[in-house]
């Protein structure tokens, strides 16, 4: 089985880039491949603009860019999305990604006349947020709450896609991120186990 791992982090050595190399390594000591889709470094322009406007609109095809995403994820028989938390939620290059790559025609489709379709019902997809606060910040707050509703919910589930896992990485910035990494090899490890 394959996963495509997109990586939403501008710097190469974060530790959000080096969890996504371990949940690759541990897709690979399964008998699986992976492919990650290092956001940043591939220059992907995260503006919803109005050639994508056209799009939801059903009067436009998807532009070059968009469709390449499309079809990478198409290719893959799960989705793992690997992405630093920044103000209690993903950062703007994914958010971008998704405005963009999950568009109306593909990942769903909605008309005024046909309703809403979700089209996505064969992808599982598997988040992994890494968060500089600790557990009790984010349940005192409501925050881990909100992101289940923001992200698992209202983005993957409106497109019919099921999320296997969701995971946060908490204290990221404070303590050793050794049982992180270990939690990435053996996330990658499993991942298409429950599938």
């Amino acid at each position: 089985m394959h996963a495509l791992i997109v990586v939403a982090h501008h710097d190469p050595l974060s530790l959000t880039h080096q969890l996504a190399k371990q949940l690759g390594s541990g897709i690979a000591k399964a008998g699986h491949s992976a492919e990650i889709a290092d956001l940043s470094a591939e220059g992907f322009d995260p503006r919803f603009g109005p050639a994508d406007h056209k799009v939801h609109r059903h009067q436009a095809t998807p532009p070059a860019d968009i469709v390449a995403e499309q079809a990478r994820i198409d290719r893959a028989d799960s989705l793992v999305v690997v992405f630093p938390v920044y103000w209690w939620s993903m950062p703007g290059l994914l958010k971008g990604w998704i405005d963009r790559v999950f568009s109306n025609g593909w990942a769903f489709d909605f008309s005024p006349q046909r309703g809403h379709v979700k089209k996505l019902q064969g992808l599982t997809v598997h988040l992994l947020g890494v968060a500089g606060a600790d557990a009790q910040t984010f349940d005192k707050h409501g925050y881990r709450q909100a992101m289940h509703s923001q992200i698992d919910h209202g983005i993957f589930d409106y497109c019919g896609a099921r999320v296997i896992g969701s995971t946060l990485l908490f204290d990221s910035e404070t303590l050793d991120p050794t049982p992180h990494l270990q939690s990435a090899l053996s996330l990658g490890s499993k991942l298409f186990e429950k599938q």
